[in-house]
This record gives C-alpha cells, sequence and structure tokens, in this order.
C-alpha cells in the first residue's frame, strides 16, 4: 500500500505539473452542462439532477479513457517504463498507484460539473444520495479505466490519441448521456442497453433520484467490465512479453 502511495503522488505530481492536463478533462462536461443543461433542463428539479448526473458519468467516461489510454500509451514510450517493470516489486504497486491517481483526478474533474448544477439549475440531492452518488462513481469508473488500460497497452501513443477519441463520442452518444431518461431517439434506446454507457449512467439515475434499473443494462456493464479486464490483462501481458522476451 505504502508504494502505491507513492505511484500515485507521481502520477498526481506529474499531472499537475501541466495544468491543461487538468482542464482538458474537466471541460467537455462543464461545456456540455453549459450549452446543454442549464438552458432546457435548469428549471426542473428532476430533469436537472437526472441530466447533472449524466453529465458526472460523462465526466468520469472522458477522464479515465482519455487519461489512461492515452498517458498509459505515452508512458509505454518512455525508458522510465521498462525500468519500473524491472524492479522487484512487480506490477501491483504501480497498477494501484495509477488508478488511486486517477480516481482523484476523476473527481477533481467533477468539480465544475457540481458547482454548475448547483449555481445554474434546480437541482437537488439529499445526503445520502449525495454519499450514494460518490459510492456509484467508483463502480462506474471501473470499465472506463479498463478500456483507457487496454487502449493504452494495445497500441503506440499516436495511434492511442485517435481510437479513445474515436471510442469516446459514439459511447456518449449511443448510451443516452446526452438525453433524458426515457427520451432517447428510438435507436438509441435500442442499442443502448448493450453499451458500458447506458448501465453506468443508470446506476447514476438511481442513485440521485427514483430511476428503475433494467436488468439488461447492468448485467451487460458486468459483461463489460469482464471483456474489458480480460482485453486489459492480455494487452499488458503482451507487451511486457514483447519487451523482456
Amino acid at each position: 500500500m505504502r508504494l502505491s502511495l507513492v505511484h500515485a503522488r507521481y502520477q498526481l505530481l506529474e499531472t499537475v505539473r501541466i495544468p491543461i492536463a487538468l482542464v482538458g478533462s474537466a471541460f467537455f462536461p462543464a461545456a456540455s452542462m453549459l450549452f446543454f443543461v442549464v438552458p432546457f433542463s435548469g428549471d426542473d428539479p428532476v430533469v436537472a439532477t437526472y441530466a447533472t448526473a449524466a453529465m458526472v458519468t460523462f465526466s468520469v467516461m472522458s477522464t479515465n479513457i482519455f487519461q489512461y489510454g492515452i498517458g498509459v500509451a505515452e508512458d509505454r514510450a518512455q525508458p522510465w517504463d521498462p525500468y519500473l517493470r524491472t524492479l522487484p516489486t512487480g506490477a501491483a504497486p504501480r497498477f494501484a498507484g495509477r488508478i488511486l491517481a486517477g480516481l482523484v483526478l476523476t473527481l477533481l474533474s467533477l468539480i465544475p460539473v457540481v458547482v454548475i448544477a448547483a449555481v445554474g439549475t434546480e437541482a437537488r440531492v439529499t445526503g445520502p444520495a449525495f454519499l450514494a452518488a460518490l459510492g456509484t462513481i467508483v463502480v462506474v469508473a471501473v470499465p472506463f479505466t479498463l478500456m483507457g488500460l487496454a487502449i493504452g497497452y494495445s497500441l503506440p501513443s499516436k495511434a492511442a490519441i485517435v481510437v479513445a477519441q474515436v471510442v469516446f463520442f459514439p459511447l456518449a452518444v449511443g448510451g443516452g448521456l446526452l438525453f433524458p431518461p426515457e427520451a432517447s431517439p428510438g435507436f438509441i434506446e435500442a442499442i443502448a442497453p448493450y453499451l458500458p454507457t447506458r448501465g453506468a449512467v443508470e446506476l447514476m439515475w438511481a442513485a440521485v433520484g427514483d430511476f428503475q434499473v433494467r436488468p439488461l443494462s447492468v448485467v451487460m456493464l458486468g459483461v463489460w467490465i469482464v471483456v474489458l479486464s480480460a482485453i486489459a490483462g492480455w494487452a499488458y501481458r503482451r507487451d511486457e512479453g514483447r519487451r523482456f522476451s
């Protein structure tokens, strides 16, 4: 645990030294709140609360896909990465440290969304609902963390940037993050339950309101976690074999 905290501190310091990385992860969710949520749903407490939960999911997804997908790929290109892999402590502390740092950065990226919701809309949650939402954020970050790791360990940095960008927007739209519950176009409603973003946002909606989570969405979220875990593990082992075999 001590080594994991050291790695987490290193990752955070490395990110803070380039502040634009923090700004970038928070910009799109905050901009979406300002341009889509505040003007159209700010006066309706229920709609505004669900829209804020969707933007929180949007932020969690974007932060983790880009942070891990691009960050890991860039780290692999540096001489420091293969050196760390030769240390006797193994990969576990570094992985844990990266995930801890990612969780901190995810929570930081949510601050603008929450502030805009509190100031510019009628979105409101109770204390228990807020705590439930915080716990749900940790859960819904899992598939997108794994997705980022799979991209980062599978591809070089230039390709990882493109793939992360290509994957990000279809998942957001296809999962219904840009629409109120049960108000998505027909083709979105048809494909949404099969995407990890839908299961994630439904859990967030349930945490802050009375939304009934659909079993299919949760089951498919679990399937995505299992599949992405396998892909990320395979990509890591393949990369390690290429470097040290």
